[in-house]
């Protein structure tokens, strides 16, 4: 199929609250056909929308119409009033994002993206979110592996008086993962304030007081039994915050739901091997 403009440009939506949301898009404008679902692309907590460049760009060039989006508090996108992170107002963003789109979507989410698609697909309903992609996140996660994330973005609230110490505490968090060269690529993660660099998203995404985990995983496991879509969870085989008991019990909680591991992957599953988390993606969104 042609395109019209496989470039991103980046473009402006409002969230819940009148709130200014900032993503990449690729291809408006353009006639998708008509089993070809708009994508949008939902980081996880800490990432912004350059995480999806590579895949967003691949599906681009197969002619779907793409939209990668900062979530609030993240990337460019404005920090939240109030400190509300709560995942019932991301849901809220994602729905005047969906209202904005106009056309069906199937959503793609990474961890707080994934547990934000599954809420954001019941409510939208199958008509509107036609298909869903979890990556590496289920309802019942891994605390141990929670925990890790949350010890490494809080290590970085102080910030980094260099590139190179930020890469070194990128490459200790993510031992499987190949260090590159040259560490220029994390100025997309990285804003440099009174000499000092500082990951772009607002830290009090990490200090705000949070709900009764176990009513959060009710609320999931909820939503996500009753979806009528199908779905489509990626597991990287080296996570710590899905395990193989998780994939198995929401597999048995979601029954249209299918199954792929990504074996050199972690939980940043699409940056850690990005050939075959976007061959299992397009797979999936291009299936009738």
């Amino acid at each position: 199929m042609s395109t019209v403009n496989s470039i991103p440009r980046t473009v402006k939506f409002a969230g819940a609250d009148g709130i200014t949301l900032v993503a990449d898009e690729w291809n408006r404008g353009a006639a998708p056909a008509a089993d070809h679902p708009t994508i949008l692309m939902l980081h996880g907590g800490g990432q912004n929308r350059f995480s999806w460049k590579n895949t967003g760009q691949i599906l681009a060039d197969d002619g779907f119409h793409v939209v990668a989006l900062d979530s609030r508090g993240h990337g460019d996108s404005d920090r939240a009033p109030n400190a509300d992170y709560d995942v019932e107002t991301l849901t809220a963003d994602v729905m005047h994002v969906l209202d904005a789109i106009g056309r069906p979507v199937a959503i793609i989410g990474a961890s707080m993206g994934g547990l934000t698609g599954i809420l954001a697909a019941e409510r939208a309903g199958p008509d509107r979110v036609t298909r869903l992609v979890l990556v590496d996140v289920v309802p019942r996660f891994e605390k141990d592996g929670s925990a890790r994330i949350r010890e490494f973005m809080f290590s970085g609230l102080d910030g980094f008086e260099t590139l190179e110490q930020a890469a070194d505490a990128v490459a200790a968090y993510l031992p499987h993962r190949k260090r590159p060269r040259n560490p220029e690529g994390l100025k997309k993660n990285l804003r440099l304030r009174d000499g000092r660099w500082y990951w772009h998203w607002d830290p009090a995404f990490m200090t705000k007081p949070g709900d009764d985990p176990e009513l959060r995983t009710e609320k999931f496991e909820h939503a996500a039994s009753g979806l009528k879509i199908p779905v489509l969870l990626i597991r990287g085989k080296l996570s710590d915050v899905v395990s193989p008991e998780g994939v198995q019990h929401f597999l048995t909680q979601v029954p249209r739901a299918e199954f792929v591991e990504l074996s050199n992957a972690g939980h940043t599953a699409a940056g850690d091997d990005n050939d075959a988390f976007s061959d299992a993606v397009v797979a999936f969104v291009k299936r009738g």
